[in-house]
């Protein structure tokens, strides 16, 4: 007999809500606080965990990512970070806290290493897991086959230069 407690589909749509509205309002505040428009550019690492954002060939922003996960394309799938063992840990970060928290809770999702790609599904994932990171920002980066997903964390605006 399974005496684990089953999966509670409106508690998970009450976090998905709630998450979904916290990552809207602070991605919009982002974009307009740090000027992350227009003729930016930007350069990120996963060797070291870092996002930097430049006008002019002068950075003004930089942070550090953590990696949520990763869509295949081709395969159509979807794959956590703390499942891909070849990422460097320091891309990493604490995105064990998220399977943690989905076992707690009993979120299937969240602890599952991968699963077929769903764009709902992956954007209620990414957002939950900006929600219990307390990301201050999402960031994707698309490839020909591949889809990387990140949160952004601990921007610090660049000293001007004069």
């Amino acid at each position: 007999m399974d005496d684990r407690p089953k999966h509670d589909h409106s508690g998970w749509e009450e976090v998905v809500f709630a998450a979904r509205e916290r990552a809207r309002t602070r991605q919009a505040l982002l974009v307009e606080r740090f000027g992350l428009s227009g003729d930016v550019q930007y350069h990120w690492s996963m060797d070291d965990a870092r996002i930097t954002w430049s006008r002019h060939e002068q950075v003004f922003l930089s942070g550090r990512l953590t990696m949520i996960g990763s869509v295949s394309l081709a395969q159509q799938t979807w794959l956590w970070s703390w499942a891909n063992e070849p990422l460097p840990r320091t891309v990493l970060g604490d995105i064990d806290r998220v399977r943690q928290f989905g076992e707690a809770n009993d979120y299937p999702v969240l602890p599952w290493p991968s699963f077929s790609y769903h764009p709902e599904l992956v954007a209620e994932a990414r957002m939950v897991a900006a929600s219990v990171l307390d990301a201050e920002g999402l960031w994707a980066e698309t490839t020909d086959d591949m889809q990387l997903h990140f949160l952004v964390h601990d921007l610090v605006l660049a000293a001007r230069r004069s």
